[in-house]
């Protein structure tokens, strides 16, 4: 048994980052609790910097509960640079607000929730990765206390709150039938009942992840709360949900004699169709950006079914997640940049801020999935999973889709062009927009390093 905290020192420095900040924000005056952020921020970089050292170890596991292997590593990476990002974001909407710091805390605390929800290898940490995770997103969602942000949170909560009671029950169930909570101890399980089982643990994942059945909170929260939380809230906790139900699928759910494969696939299926088919009349850009990330849970989805049958699913969806997390960023960063969330507003930023429309042409075209972005290749590894693994009708139904939702994110960059006023945009967010921008192209491009890296880690 390894005990050894330090294997965890980047979690752990998430954690006295966000007990650091909220002490700070205790003593500091309002116009100076912007401090809280830079310490939160700072706790970051030194976690990225400890992932990257960690990378570079043999895998192991912690405390007998916790994987720290080239899942988790990823998971680390991806939620820290996608966290910061949205701490920059966040610091000018809440500059000089009274609870500014509580703001940043409940940001790292998701953050941590998400990260030990990827590397939980017992279902009892799942669980409370899961509330960890959950919880301040709540508070999140309805920090402005406006009357859109309290409803968003209300039915955040109740969706969040139900789904993770039958969680629970599927934990519950699973540890009657095999009598262990430890994913490397699920021998072969062979009941009617296991089947149950997996559909309620299925449950909190998919809230967590915005998938089909568990989807309906998605467009009302990314509308109702503030922008740069609509993209913490759609874009962080998807991370942390897909490498759990990979982990899952390849550890807990393979020795389940049950149909969870075809299972996972027909939701998959129904939350891209669903994603997609939705956005087409979407007026409201957060709604329409709610949606697309409904279908891109689906496309996530696809690596989970053939967990196991293909030996592209792993690097396909590690490589994917990292991919939609950095463009979906940008497409946020966009709507916070222009200050609108009316495709009909749109009108005239091409002229008024060129540089902005091309960064959200390059993140919107990369959402769909265009060469040289980074989820292109994310998709083709995808597709090519789902082929290799015995799935060739889900790579049709994927590749079906994608063609079909170009249609929809055309519709938001020809009102850019169009004649309009001109916008005054907000630098930070331009700035995060720009980079964001970069990064798909310059991961696009990489590409071939970044899987080589990945798979010699694992």
């Amino acid at each position: 048994m390894n005990e050894n905290p330090l294997d965890l020192l980047p979690e752990l420095l998430i954690l006295l980052g966000a007990v650091a900040g909220l002490l700070a924000g205790l003593f500091l005056p309002r116009r100076r609790q912007r401090l809280a952020g830079r310490i939160c921020g700072t706790a970051l970089v030194a976690a990225l910097a400890a992932t990257l050292a960690a990378a570079f170890r043999p895998d192991l596991p912690a405390f007998e509960a916790y994987s720290v292997d080239p899942l988790t590593h990823v998971a680390r990476a991806t939620v820290i640079v996608a966290t910061l990002l949205v701490l920059v974001l966040t610091a000018g909407w809440a500059r000089d607000h009274h609870r500014e710091a509580e703001l940043y805390v409940l940001v790292m605390l998701a953050a941590l929730g998400t990260v030990i929800l990827a590397g939980a290898g017992d279902l009892l940490v799942l669980v409370a990765a899961y509330l960890l995770a959950s919880i301040p997103a709540y508070a999140l969602a309805g920090f402005a206390k406006d009357a859109a942000g309290t409803e968003a949170a209300l039915k955040y909560y109740l969706m969040g709150a139900f789904l993770g009671v039958l969680m629970l029950a599927g934990v519950t169930l699973l540890y009657s039938l095999a009598g262990t909570t430890a994913y490397q101890e699920f021998g072969q399980v062979r009941s009617g009942v296991a089947g149950l089982a997996v559909v309620l643990l299925l449950a909190g994942l998919l809230f967590k992840a915005g998938g089909v059945p568990a989807h309906f909170w998605v467009p009302d929260v990314t509308e109702g709360t503030s922008r740069a939380v609509a993209a913490f809230v759609t874009t962080v906790p998807k991370i942390g949900a897909f490498i759990a139900l990979l982990r899952l699928a390849s550890e807990v759910f393979a020795g389940l004699d049950t149909g969870w494969r075809p299972l996972i696939a027909i939701i998959a299926t129904a939350t891209m169709t669903l994603g997609n088919l939705a956005a087409f009349h979407q007026d409201n850009v957060r709604r329409l950006l709610a949606y697309s990330t409904i279908s891109q849970a689906g496309y996530l989805l696809i690596p989970i079914v053939v967990a196991g049958r293909s030996e592209l699913a792993e690097p396909a969806l590690l490589f994917y997640v990292a991919a939609y997390a950095i463009t979906n960023l940008g497409a946020f960063a966009v709507v916070l940049a222009a200050g609108k969330d009316v495709l009909a507003d749109y009108a005239g930023l091409a002229r008024s801020s060129p540089g902005l429309v091309l960064a959200l042409i390059v993140c919107l075209l990369g959402l769909v999935g265009t060469p040289p972005t980074a989820v292109f290749v994310g998709k083709v590894l995808v597709f090519a999973a789902a082929w290799d693994g015995g799935y060739a009708w889900l790579a049709v139904v994927a590749v079906v889709n994608t063609v079909a939702s170009v249609f929809y994110y055309l519709r938001w960059i020809r009102p850019a062009f169009r004649r309009g006023g001109t916008a005054a945009v907000t630098r930070t967010a331009t700035w995060i927009a720009y980079v964001a921008a970069a990064v798909s192209l310059l991961l696009g491009a990489g590409s071939g390093a970044v899987l080589a890296g990945i798979s010699y880690g694992s």
